[in-house]
């Protein structure tokens, strides 16, 4: 789910339009208009009012989401990020939304009623763990997002080894994997995962390069000098540091 803040700079560094690889099977498009999609007169007020926070156009231009395209988003939450998701592969792309199977009440009932609205008939809902997000029949992504969730399986019963290596299996060559979190001290790795709720990067871009995914850039449009890192992410005295990174499956 997008839990960024407000855009600190709109510097997207090394490769963000990397071209996701494209082969006869696949309808990929050009480029929305992400502004426009944001625009919709059908979205609700709550989305409208949580767009100024959480500010997500960079975050779609630097996925390079697009109609068509096959997509995961990993730790949905209230489905925040999946419609804006749906949205933009729209047309003849698809969603599957993971959550957990023990997602709180709160999250839970504001994705239940989500899942009425019209801009979720592209949907697939998965209500699965963390290290087994597909069924076995499901693959050849486009592209899957995992934002603002990572921290969380680091104090949670998730193989995150294994985890991993399913997103990298899920994908097809050449797709993408863009994971958002907040940013953990130098030194800190998952200690502070529970208590703060963050993460160092280079762990977590150690963590998944070690099943094969290769790194290849880096957005910094949520990120925040003026965080000082000791406080809960939930609880900003000031915008979060956020970083976000795109990973590749080899071709």
């Amino acid at each position: 789910m997008f839990t960024g803040y407000v855009r600190v700079a709109a510097v997207v560094a090394l490769c963000v339009f990397a071209p996701i690889a494209a082969d006869a099977e696949s309808p990929v498009q050009s480029t929305p208009d992400y502004a426009a999609l944001l625009a919709a007169p059908d979205r609700s007020d709550a989305d409208r009012q949580a767009d100024k926070r959480r500010d997500p156009v960079p975050f779609l231009v630097f996925a390079n989401v697009r109609p068509g395209m096959k997509v995961l988003d990993m730790g949905a939450g209230g489905g925040y990020s999946t419609e804006l998701l749906a949205r933009a592969v729209a047309p003849g792309g698809i969603v599957y939304s993971q959550n957990p199977p023990d997602l709180p009440d709160r999250p839970k009932t504001t994705f239940e009623a989500r899942l009425k609205t019209p801009a979720m008939k592209d949907v697939v809902v998965e209500m699965r763990p963390f290290d087994d997000p597909l069924p076995p029949d499901v693959g050849g992504l486009d592209l899957i997002t995992f934002l603002f969730f990572y921290h969380d399986t680091t104090y949670m019963t998730v193989d995150r080894a294994a985890m991993n290596r399913k997103l990298l299996a899920a994908l097809k060559p050449g797709g993408y994997l863009v994971i958002a979190d907040h940013s953990a001290l130098p030194g800190q790795g998952i200690s502070v995962g529970k208590t703060l709720h963050r993460i160092e990067e280079s762990t977590l871009r150690h963590e998944v390069e070690a099943a094969g995914f290769r790194f290849v850039a880096e957005g910094n449009f949520w990120r925040n000098p003026g965080d000082t890192h000791d406080f809960p992410s939930y609880r900003p005295t000031v915008p979060v540091d956020n970083f976000v990174l795109k990973f590749q499956k080899p071709m």
